[in-house]
């Protein structure tokens, strides 16, 4: 008898994939140029919830949610990620994306722009640890 296990005759069976579209434009979400960023607040209580960030030059848009307020911060996310998705359909720069946004009240579920917050940062990792608190 031997002590070998039986192979498994599906591992034998061809494998088909079928292709599909790789999904709605997306700005990158990454970048190590300069960006531009707003803050977001909670619009009953005030909390910071993250950092919606944006630069024309790698035509890079992201929301960065703060660490410290947990999973609302997450899904307040889903919101401003929509809305990027949105503008860049449209086919509009990151920067005017962000100017969208900072502009409207009522771009966000929970959160929005915190009036004077629209301020440069050296790239998108100096905003990434300012959300995670460092």
């Amino acid at each position: 008898m031997s002590s070998e296990r039986p192979i498994n005759p599906r591992f034998d069976d061809d494998m088909w994939f079928n292709e599909v579209s790789p999904g709605p434009p997306r700005y990158q979400s990454d970048t190590g140029k300069p960006v531009r960023y707003f803050t977001v607040v909670d619009k009953q209580d005030g909390v910071v919830l993250g950092y919606v960030w944006a630069a024309d030059e790698d035509d890079a848009a992201a929301w960065e949610p703060r660490e410290v307020v947990g999973p609302r911060a997450f899904i307040e996310g889903g919101s401003w990620h929509a809305i990027l998705e949105e503008a860049k359909g449209r086919g509009i720069r990151p920067s005017e994306a962000l100017a969208e946004l900072y502009g409207d009240p009522e771009a966000g579920v929970k959160g929005w722009a915190l009036p004077g917050s629209l301020t440069d940062a050296p790239n998108a990792a100096a905003v990434k640890a300012l959300a995670k608190g460092e």
